[in-house]
């Protein structure tokens, strides 16, 4: 009997040291595959995390551990399965003075409309940007006129049931900082973002 209660407590400390307990913390890789960090603090001192599929319990009172990626789909499989998908960044140009995109951003609508479309639900926002060429004013209002052509064109490309929102930065948030009265084509775009 002694050796049976011996047995089971052995077995339930290995199981305990196998499986991670219930209050953990793992660090997952970005979808681009960099890894950040992650620092628990409690009474019991601090840990840093910071490799991919490391763990440390809530409360900091063991070292540093590795989650098997089973127990990380066992454990948070539901909660990252429920995670809306991450926001696209998409910046389309313009040619010079006008609302009119380069060839080479016309070229790039439709595959920002399929990734649009490839959602459930879509919201997008266009934002007008400028260069620093004419006053601020003038830019305002040219980089409305661009945000406004670009929704235009996606829905005339069959772009519906979106919530859509338009705005201008004006020359203001420069992509390529310049002083007033350059004519950089970097700045003239529009950025789109599709949540």
């Amino acid at each position: 009997m002694g050796r049976a209660v011996a047995v089971l407590a052995m077995a339930a400390l290995l199981a305990a040291c196998v499986s991670p307990p219930n209050s953990y913390i793992v660090l997952l890789p970005n979808p681009d595959g960099t890894v950040g960090s992650v620092m628990v603090r409690s009474e019991r001192g601090e840990q840093v995390i910071s490799q991919a599929r490391q763990g440390v319990l809530l409360d900091g009172s063991k070292d540093i551990f590795a989650i098997p990626q089973a127990q990380i789909e066992q454990d948070f499989g539901a909660a990252i399965a429920a995670r809306p998908p991450l926001p696209e960044h998409y910046l389309l140009f313009f040619e010079l003075g006008s609302n009119k995109l380069t060839a080479e951003s016309q070229r790039e609508l439709p595959r920002i409309l399929d990734r649009a479309r490839a959602r459930t639900t879509a919201d997008i926002s266009v934002i007008g940007h400028t260069d620093t060429l004419d006053k601020a004013s003038s830019n305002e209002v040219l980089g409305l006129k661009r945000a406004e052509a670009i929704a235009e064109q996606l829905k005339q490309l069959g772009l519906e049931n979106i919530q859509l929102s338009i705005e201008s930065q004006g020359l203001r948030n420069l992509l390529v900082p310049t002083p007033m009265g350059v004519a950089e084509p970097r700045n003239r775009r529009v950025e789109i973002t599709i949540r």
